[in-house]
């Protein structure tokens, strides 16, 4: 394990964060059904992106660089969450959900 303790905290929390956020997140993605060919995966693609930019943020804000087993880190995290947060993605409602 090369992240420091602090960063791993701040990774789990922002996983924390977006899974509980996964009904907008889905909800954004329904906007472009016309474009794409799953709103779930698209809303996984999202959250990812968005754990991976606070993830670089924060080595970012120090005026560091990630080095890569850092990054390789990160990956087997977010690896080992996916199911997770693709499972808060389904379970998630929208706006759209609450109208049926």
């Amino acid at each position: 394990m090369t992240i420091s303790k602090g960063t791993r905290d701040f990774i789990d929390s922002l996983i924390d964060y977006y899974m509980n956020e996964a009904a907008s997140y889905r909800q954004i993605a329904e906007g472009y059904l016309s474009d794409i060919e799953s709103a779930h995966d698209t809303a996984f693609g999202i959250i990812v992106g968005c754990i991976y930019t606070g993830f670089i943020q924060s080595y970012t804000s120090k005026k560091k660089t990630p080095p890569l087993e850092d990054i390789q880190e990160f990956h087997k995290i977010i690896k080992e969450k996916a199911p997770y947060i693709m499972k808060s993605i389904l379970e998630s409602k929208t706006e759209s959900d609450t109208k049926k």
